[in-house]
């Protein structure tokens, strides 16, 4: 039988991934806790006291708790402490749902970040929507910025995919005025 594995590229070991160019570093980021939360959000924040602002695509995340908006009635809690909240349906009307190993989370930087943006997608990184998510390098992906630095979250089933396109993206940017 033929072998199909062959086809695919040897994913990286994201302990160590780094691509590093003229303007652009970017890198995986691992040991965040992320939690889907669906339904009434208001009933989710009051009772697990989960503090911050909900940001959007582009938008401006801080500190080491927040949460993402992906959808009108979604939120993805990220934090780099454990959440602390249990799992499953709430009668409160929300549920929670451990999603921390089915997404890889991605951070860009550097002087070169905004080309880099434009090749991936074709919204404004200056005006920031309401959700996160949204379609990056042709795929879906919760897409905003944390402490300056861009994050990209995307199915730990395509972050093999994203990393290519990265490393092949990146080479072709050039810092400058006609960036």
């Amino acid at each position: 039988m033929r072998d199909l594995a062959e086809k695919w590229p040897i994913a990286p070991d994201w302990r160590s991934a780094a691509i590093e160019v003229t303007g652009l570093k970017i890198r995986p980021v691992s040991g965040l806790h992320q939690r889907l939360v669906s339904g009434d959000l208001g009933a989710w924040a009051e009772a697990s006291g989960f503090d911050g602002t909900v940001v959007g695509a582009f938008g401006p995340a801080e500190g080491i708790r927040y949460s993402i908006r992906v959808a009108r009635d979604r939120v993805l809690a990220v934090s780099t402490t454990p959440i602390g909240m249990a799992t499953g349906w709430f009668a409160q009307g929300f549920a929670v749902t451990e999603i921390s190993a089915g997404l890889q989370v991605f951070e860009v930087e550097g002087a070169a970040l905004d080309a880099f943006i434009a090749r991936a997608t074709t919204l404004d990184p200056n005006q920031p929507s309401a959700s996160a998510a949204l379609s990056f390098a042709g795929i879906s992906a919760f897409v905003y910025r944390h402490e300056g630095k861009l994050r990209i979250h995307v199915d730990r089933g395509l972050a093999g995919y994203l990393w290519t396109w990265m490393e092949k993206a990146s080479g072709n940017i050039s810092v400058g005025p006609s960036s």
